[in-house]
């Protein structure tokens, strides 16, 4: 572990009714102090979210040994876990820096002395763009994306009174994506409007392919491969203020894709840089689903580390039940959980507070504790503010503070 990165803060915090399913046993205890006792995963209150640390340290190790053998640097997207403990075991198995996505994350990543931190979003708020100003003249090492004239401006005047500029990328986007300049014209537009910036410094290009396809149908991976080869297009056309220009894209469904069109570019000298950042935790639903390994495609084979732990509250019908696990606890956005203890049965809605489970639930009783795989992870981490984690005997080795 990294010296001086503030991390043992998260160990110092009291245990109190502030921490969902942290027993009451705990209350007064420091997290340090409840984890010499060795606590197990059936002393947890439910609900309960835990990760695997064996999944976890799989999944770290995966991914940095992949990277390197495809010639990608990884800044790995800190926005899905916003758990420093974990971006700093991250950063120790090879990640040159992390991705975020907004200013208080910023602020989240200064706090635990994160050495260099890529914003993959634009930054307009002069608030921030000031603080960002004040960090980087403390030696902070910040990039972020810019998409539009107006931004330029904005950043610009902003930053007016800065002692040094700002390093940004050009985001290239697509009709129809999110952010990002809808075409190259535009995208060396912005490019030329930062060189002539003094408070800016182009330093490379950057999109997010994630937002143009969501399956693996032949047209959607050429819709993937088309904006790939128009970000290389644009970095190929520019001229830098930076010896390392940077190019980078990627989340966590195409990343073979990136590593294919990116890094030949780094032969002449770039910096390409995969941002994926659920690959940490993958999941049982979206990511078990669609990543490069999941599709017969190159990647690093991933392993769920999240696991929800609910009790049966009802079985008011005989193949009805319900547990005590919501929307407050576990993602929806895209798929619902995914009940693991009980094969002919399946998760069908989520209330607030209420699963609801129907198929063959007749060896399920009220008060027994089942296990649930999540689907899209980046919605789960934000709904627990502390998560144990568990060896292979239950035994809780750790706990991980979340930082939303």
């Amino acid at each position: 572990m990294r010296h001086d990165t503030g991390l043992e803060r998260c160990y110092e915090v009291r245990l109190d009714w502030r921490w969902k399913s942290i027993p009451p046993s705990a209350d007064g205890l420091t997290v340090r102090q409840w984890l010499n006792t060795q606590p197990h995963r059936d002393d947890l209150a439910t609900p309960a979210m835990t990760m695997d640390a064996a999944a976890l340290q799989h999944n770290i190790t995966a991914m940095a040994d992949w990277c390197a053998a495809a010639g990608l640097a990884h800044m790995p997207h800190g926005k899905t876990t916003m758990a420093p403990q974990l971006w700093h075991r991250q950063l120790d198995a090879g990640a040159v820096g992390i991705t975020l996505a907004t200013g208080p994350q910023l602020r989240v990543a200064r706090a635990f002395a994160v050495p260099k931190v890529l914003l993959a979003n634009e930054l307009t708020n002069p608030v921030m763009l000031r603080w960002v100003a004040d960090w980087i003249t403390d030696g902070g090492d910040v990039t972020c994306f810019v998409d539009s004239l107006a931004g330029v401006h904005a950043m610009s005047a902003a930053l007016s009174s800065a002692s040094a500029p700002l390093s940004v990328c050009v985001e290239l986007g697509a009709p129809g994506a999110r952010g990002g300049a809808r075409d190259l014209t535009e995208a060396r537009e912005i490019a030329e409007a930062i060189r002539d910036s003094p408070q800016l410094r182009l330093v490379g290009v950057g999109g997010y392919e994630g937002s143009l396809a969501h399956d693996d149908r032949p047209e959607s991976i050429a819709r993937v491969d088309a904006f790939l080869a128009d970000l290389v297009t644009l970095f190929e056309s520019l001229t830098w203020e930076t010896d390392q220009p940077v190019i980078t894209a990627g989340g966590s469904e195409y990343f073979d894709q990136v590593a294919d069109r990116l890094a030949p570019v780094a032969a002449s000298g770039a910096l390409a840089v995969l941002r994926a950042g659920s690959y940490i935790s993958h999941d049982d639903g979206l990511y078990a689903a669609m990543t490069p390994a999941a599709r017969d495609r190159s990647g690093p084979q991933l392993l769920p580390a999240l696991r929800a732990r609910a009790s049966v509250l009802s079985k008011p019908e005989p193949e009805f039940a319900l547990l005590d696990v919501g929307r407050r606890d576990l993602s929806f956005d895209s798929g619902l959980p995914v009940l693991l203890d009980a094969p002919g049965a399946t998760v069908v809605d989520l209330n607030d507070q209420h699963a609801h489970v129907r198929g063959d639930v007749a060896h399920l009783a009220v008060g027994d504790i089942v296990r649930l795989g999540v689907s899209h992870p980046c919605t789960t981490f934000d709904k627990w503010t502390m998560i144990p984690v568990l060896n292979d005997t239950g035994t809780i080795v750790d706990a991980i503070r979340t930082y939303f």
